[in-house]
């Protein structure tokens, strides 16, 4: 038996949207609940799959539209072709997920030199029928014909000039026939070919053509940015056309339940009399208010406001409708759930479960978690926005919107702020030592880097707008400007970031703060209840650890120290200390250290109280914290009391080939344990005085970094124990704490049983754990990754999105071997992943604790956490 690629819209339903995508299921649920559709049938997403193999309709498919002609025949009592009573169609693409205005459509397909006379005599209408005719040659042209429509548009302005029209209803028939006349001069100047006269040649080309637009350049960027998968196809919707351009008794419009911008349960939308759905979408005329309608048709407004109320309760959410009317006549052309702002689907998913529509687990999973972006960052003013020119384009790498003068280093940024100017760090990339200018900036942008580069991962954890890898700036630091093209930007000029975007304009934008509505508040508290994952944050600083408990944070997942050595009071003591010849040079110069460090560890513990803090020992290769700039060399070399050429040669022998993969993490308190003693007493004693003098219940939870054999673990414990008991004794405290480890070595999670003996915690850091696996430099993918994804080499970037294939295994292997030497061993996540929903529903299916990340990342991984236990209670 043959296969079956086509389906009338009465053999379907809404439950079939993956074979006859969105809109073939809607129209089909349309039909079965006796809504006004105008019949016809639906090309499955199978057969546009099936297309694209082969590159081209198979028999079995030509056979099966050809018969569902037939039936659309004697339903709408028409013939295809007949010049007498002629049916015409409209050919519109519907994929399984909404992708508004990403495909094609063409209506009135059907109509040719014989037809146009049928049309024209059997509606007693000779203008409807040429400037539906017209209509059809130039999307016929444009689809399918791949004509460039502005050549089209080009006639039409040319005699709406000539003759002093403003608007297309203007035009007379005999304008009309003279448009159609000069369109297929058109078609056969760029075709070679006369326009095509047989109907069904027009519709299987048609077909075709949608079938070829899922992978338009539109749609596949439109995919990628919504993660939607490339290989599912869109279905062709084949349906008799209603008219709305039959006369000011007819029109068409676009019209949504609620409003898409706020929420409010009101019907949203426009219409335009005596036009086509085209006209309403294409901006070609200014339509009209839908509530206006009431007046003009208040027949037709009452049945089409019934309708909305009628779809909205049986789906459930806010509908997004066309529709059209003729004659007085109205019909539903499609519906589906309509995009919204994030305000709007929360107060839409909110309200719903207040008037009964849905439950308080359908609100959390009805709302995308990435879409908060929105709610918790700066914004540019829509009005500037539209005015605004753009630079260039970069990788969207922490959300908001900011604007300021350019500064290069991050000396200078730090100065311009502190004189009260707005700033935006422009550097090649950043590296820990920018982290004073990063702090002071409003924005970053980086010339190089990807979506986990430094810039990226710290801009995201101080809530900081960035655009990184804007590869077409040509970051010039020592001249002090970037150039785009042939525009140069110089410091002290403005530019714009729009870090949801990627995108970077000329000048300054006005930008305005976020505003957290109740309905927000009161989401998150749905959400909480739902979760069984906790959520904490990564944070280094008292401020960023008091935004995080804001948004809900339940703890410190990591707190890095190095970031904490950059402040330019404590830095000279971080040089001395790494170029210090001996130990007891490095102990001195510790002993400096060790107050600031304390302090920034009380700070951190006043503001979490009593929940969780895992801090991590120092990490980065030591080489990163020293100067780079001649002047700032000298000047070290003098307070060092050693030559210029000494203090060169040192920092050189510090240099090192890859040090992503050098002397870094346990590595430096295997061979530097004083510097492991140094933070563990900071920890231990701020520890021990805030609980005294706040009464909070502190277990300090201390982190050993890049461990990968259980010796090295052996040893740097052994030293943060003797240390941490040492400490207790003196302050004759009972205090209790934790040592554990990051999991972020391949090696570590195939001997995580090993490590569990020791470890009484596991955090699994998956930036580094994913840079190891791949053999990615995270700092240089970003060069590379965008064409293996365009070329289906990779799914998606796996520095943002987990790889469950490769390293998700290790981190299940990892889970299920510590918890076999330790049944209730705590583990989680504190690389970026941490914030991703995607990755967050993977985490909670391998059984993690908690998850960590950036502050502003808090409500998206609360979300992103109660939708996964929600879905995983469904299964």
């Amino acid at each position: 038996m043959d296969k079956k690629w086509v389906y009338l819209f009465s053999d379907g339903n809404a439950d079939m949207r993956n074979l006859l995508g969105g809109k073939g299921a809607n129209l089909a649920e349309m039909t079965r609940i006796g809504l006004p559709v105008p019949q016809g049938f639906t090309v499955s997403t199978e057969a546009c799959i099936e297309y694209l193999k082969e590159n081209k309709l198979t028999y079995e498919m030509i056979g099966q539209i050809n018969s569902h002609m037939s039936v659309l025949e004697d339903i709408t009592k028409k013939k295809f072709g007949n010049k007498d009573n002629p049916l015409l169609v409209s050919v519109r693409s519907g994929a399984r997920i909404s992708m508004p205005g990403m495909m094609d459509t063409i209506l009135n397909l059907g109509l040719n030199d014989e037809t146009v006379v049928g049309l024209a005599e059997k509606t007693a209408n000779e203008r409807f029928a040429y400037d539906s005719y017209r209509r059809f040659i130039q999307m016929f042209g444009d689809v399918v014909q791949e004509i460039d429509k502005n050549k089209f548009e080009n006639v039409l302005d040319e005699i709406k000039e000539r003759e002093g029209f403003q608007i297309d209803t203007q035009l007379t028939t005999g304008h009309l026939q003279e448009v159609v006349g000069r369109y297929k001069e058109i078609v056969l100047a760029e075709t070679g070919k006369p326009f095509p006269q047989d109907p069904n040649v027009q519709l299987l080309m048609a077909v075709e053509a949608v079938f070829r637009s899922w992978n338009n350049p539109r749609a596949f960027v439109y995919r990628d940015m919504n993660d939607i998968p490339h290989d599912i196809g869109t279905a062709v919707n084949v349906q008799s056309m209603v008219f709305g351009n039959m006369g000011d008794d007819s029109g068409t419009g676009v019209a949504f339940t609620r409003n898409p911008a706020t929420g409010e349960n009101k019907l949203f939308g426009e219409f335009l009399v005596n036009a086509q759905g085209e006209d309403v979408v294409a901006g070609i005329r200014t339509p009209r208010e839908i509530d206006e309608l009431r007046k003009i048709m208040p027949l037709v407004y009452k049945q089409f406001h019934d309708t909305a109320e009628l779809l909205e309760k049986h789906y459930k959410d806010m509908q997004d409708m066309e529709f059209t009317v003729e004659k007085g006549q109205l019909y539903m052309l499609q519906t589906r759930n309509g995009k919204r702002t994030a305000p709007a689907a929360l107060r839409i998913a909110v309200e719903m479960e207040e008037e009964g529509l849905i439950t308080k687990e359908e609100a959390v999973m009805r709302i995308e978690p990435l879409s908060l972006d929105q709610l918790l960052h700066p914004t540019f003013d829509e009005v500037a926005l539209k005015e605004a020119v753009v630079l260039a384009s970069g990788l969207p790498a922490s959300p908001g919107a900011a604007t300021g003068k350019v500064y290069f280093t991050a000396e200078e940024a730090k100065a311009a702020a502190e004189n009260g100017e707005e700033v935006i760090l422009v550097r090649k990339e950043t590296s820990p030592e920018d982290i004073e200018g990063m702090y002071a900036a409003n924005g970053i942008l980086t010339a190089r880097g990807g979506m986990t580069s430094h810039a990226a991962v710290v801009a995201r954890g101080m809530g900081k707008c960035c655009v990184a890898g804007c590869e077409d700036a040509k970051v010039d630091e020592d001249a002090k400007q970037f150039r785009v093209g042939t525009e140069y930007i110089y410091e002290g000029d403005y530019i714009s970031l729009d870090g949801s975007a990627g995108k970077v304009y000329k000048g300054s934008i006005g930008t305005q703060e976020p505003k957290l509505s109740g309905h927000f508040g009161q989401l998150m508290e749905w959400a909480d209840a739902c979760r069984t994952m906790n959520v904490r944050t990564n944070a280094d600083t008292p401020r960023d650890a008091a935004v995080a408990v804001g948004f809900g944070a339940e703890g410190i997942g990591l707190c890095r120290t190095e970031h904490m050595f950059f402040n330019e009071d404590r830095i000279p003591s971080v040089r001395r200390m790494i170029l210090s010849k001996t130990k007891e040079q490095r102990e001195k110069y510790l002993a400096e250290l060790l107050p600031m460090q304390k302090e920034d560890f009380m700070g951190i513990y006043k503001a979490m109280k009593d929940l969780p803090v895992t801090v991590r020992l120092l990490d980065p290769p030591l080489h990163e914290f020293l100067p780079t700039e001649p002047e700032d060399i000298e000047a070290l070399a003098k307070d060092m009391d050693m030559s210029m050429d000494e203090m060169m040669s040192t920092i050189h022998g510090l240099e090192e080939f890859n040090p992503m993969l050098g002397h870094r993490g346990c590595r430096l308190a295997v061979t530097f344990p004083e510097i492991a003693v140094m933070q563990t007493r900071a920890i231990m004693e701020a520890a021990i005085e805030v609980k005294k003098e706040d009464g909070y219940n502190i277990v300090p939870e201390i982190m050993i970094p890049l461990i990968g054999m259980k010796e090295e673990l052996d040893y740097v414990e052994n030293v943060v124990r003797e240390t941490a008991e040492k400490i207790k004794a003196e302050k004759g405290s009972d205090i209790d704490y934790k040592v554990g480890t990051m999991m972020e070595i391949p090696r570590a999670t195939l001997i995580a049983d090993e490590i569990a003996e020791r470890a009484e915690f596991f955090s699994f850091g998956t930036n580094d754990l994913t840079q190891m696996t791949y053999g990615f430099s995270r700092d240089d993918a970003g060069k590379f990754i965008g064409e293996y994804k365009e070329k289906g080499i990779l799914p998606n970037d796996p520095f943002q999105s987990i790889d469950v294939g490769g390293v998700g295994k290790l981190v299940e292997m990892g889970v299920k071997l510590g918890r076999t030497t330790k049944p209730d061993l705590k583990i989680g996540v504190c690389g970026e992943h941490g914030g991703d929903p995607k990755s967050i529903h993977f985490f909670q299916r391998a059984g993690l604790n908690y998850v960590s990340c950036s502050p502003y990342r808090v409500p998206i991984a609360r979300l992103a956490a109660a939708q996964a236990a929600l879905e995983m209670k469904d299964k």
